[in-house]
């Protein structure tokens, strides 16, 4: 097969939770195991450390992986989804798995693929540890995919497991309140094993201390721990709570014996963009209109998002905006403001919400805007519209963003 080839056949044959939602979540992780057991157990042949959390993760283990680049280690890192093509998932010091290994590792494993009806996920969870395996990797940074406890990536048994916070979110699959959310997630939390937690509320705090005790795992709440000034090139504003997670992270390890000095933590941070090529997190696209895209698609990511644009004070503030079909409107579209001229569209993906019923939505929380026929279209109408001095907004989902990056 060729590279095309193979992602329609990844994509197109099998479950994936990017594209249909629910029908490809299970709830157990038997495939994964039996996966693993064919490839030899990959995931025991190299260290690990394993990040969860409901908002954060994805640029925590960005920052972490930068962090360990410069003290020196050879760092694999795992995320999901992917932006603009699937090898972004799947980096070693930052550079992208090679096509031809993705190819050869689908052709090697097919058979087993079909006949065990692996979903898209699963598989590129046993393709990453195996990738990590071949390559020697001194440590690799595993982010979640989706909750935790059953989530396939919850085979390894990391030097440390990091939690960034919870919230409402994806409560289709992990439950209807942040208790429920908070023991799928503690799921990570594995026998004595260092875990450090990001952020906590009242009944968060008590999961996680009750999980840590069970399994006798030593416990660090980041909140508790004196916040030091760090600068970094990811400008988000939910990133200072990230970036002191991943200090208390990186302290925990040299606890550990990792050789991770100051300057190291330091300029890790500063270079996450060119260590790691993550991209989407508050990216200005544009200078002139300023053009801002951001990947937070959920209530506490959107507001914390949302407040940092008010803070621009724009003159006018024009937003694209195009969600996947299981958001919350009525809890979302209160928080975007009433001023600002929408363009409304739909991301290119098969859980693309239709734009007709996010503008019918949008008109009963009062927000003005236009259909636009993609996302595209939208940003490009609103470059037409927008003068100098005022700010575009692209956002809503990391789909959204993804079709103008």
């Amino acid at each position: 097969m060729t590279y095309p080839e193979t992602l329609t056949w990844m994509f197109g044959r099998l479950p994936m939770y990017q594209k249909q939602g629910k029908s490809a979540f299970k709830k157990d992780l038997t495939n994964i195991l039996a996966f693993a057991e064919v490839l030899q157990q990959p995931q025991k042949k190299f260290k690990s450390i394993h990040v969860g959390g409901t908002n954060g993760k994805g640029s925590s283990s960005h920052m972490l992986a930068s962090v360990l680049q410069e003290a020196g280690y050879k760092v694999g890192l795992y995320t999901s989804p992917h932006l603009k093509d699937f090898t972004e998932r799947i980096k070693i010091n930052g550079k992208e798995i090679r096509r031809d290994f993705v190819i050869d590792f689908i052709e090697k494993h097919q058979v087993f693929l079909e006949k065990q009806a692996l979903s898209f996920f699963e598989m590129t969870v046993g393709m990453a540890f195996d990738y990590f395996s071949y390559e020697k990797v001194d440590v690799a940074i595993i982010e979640v995919g989706l909750g935790g406890r059953l989530d396939s990536t919850n085979i390894i048994h990391p030097e440390l497991s990091i939690i960034t916070n919870i919230g409402m979110d994806h409560i289709q699959f992990l439950g209807t309140s942040i208790s429920e959310i908070a023991k799928e997630k503690a799921g990570i939390i594995k026998p004595n094993t260092s875990v450090v937690i990001g952020e906590t509320s009242t009944a968060s705090k008590e999961v996680f201390l009750a999980k840590a005790e069970a399994v006798n795992a030593p416990i660090i709440f980041a909140e508790e721990s004196e916040s030091v000034f760090l600068t970094s090139d990811l400008k988000g504003d939910y990133q200072e709570k990230n970036k002191h997670t991943v200090a208390v992270a990186v302290e925990s390890l040299r606890g550990q014996g990792w050789n991770i000095s100051r300057e190291n933590l330091q300029n890790g941070l500063s270079n996450v963009v060119a260590n790691t090529g993550l991209r989407g997190r508050w990216e200005i696209l544009q200078k002139t209109p300023k053009v801002i895209a951001d990947t937070g698609h959920n209530e506490e990511g959107l507001k914390i998002v949302l407040n940092q644009l008010k803070g621009l004070h724009a003159t006018k503030l024009h937003i694209v905006l195009g969600f996947v079909s299981d958001k919350n409107l009525d809890q979302l579209l209160p928080m975007f403001p009433l001023e600002a001229v929408y363009y409304f569209c739909s991301p290119n993906v098969e859980r693309g919400m239709e734009v007709s019923i996010l503008s019918e939505k949008a008109k009963i929380h009062q927000l003005q805007g236009d259909i636009y026929s993609s996302v595209k279209v939208a940003l490009a109408e609103a470059k037409l519209n927008a003068k100098p001095e005022e700010v575009i907004f692209v956002g809503g989902s990391t789909f959204t963003v993804a079709e103008i990056i």
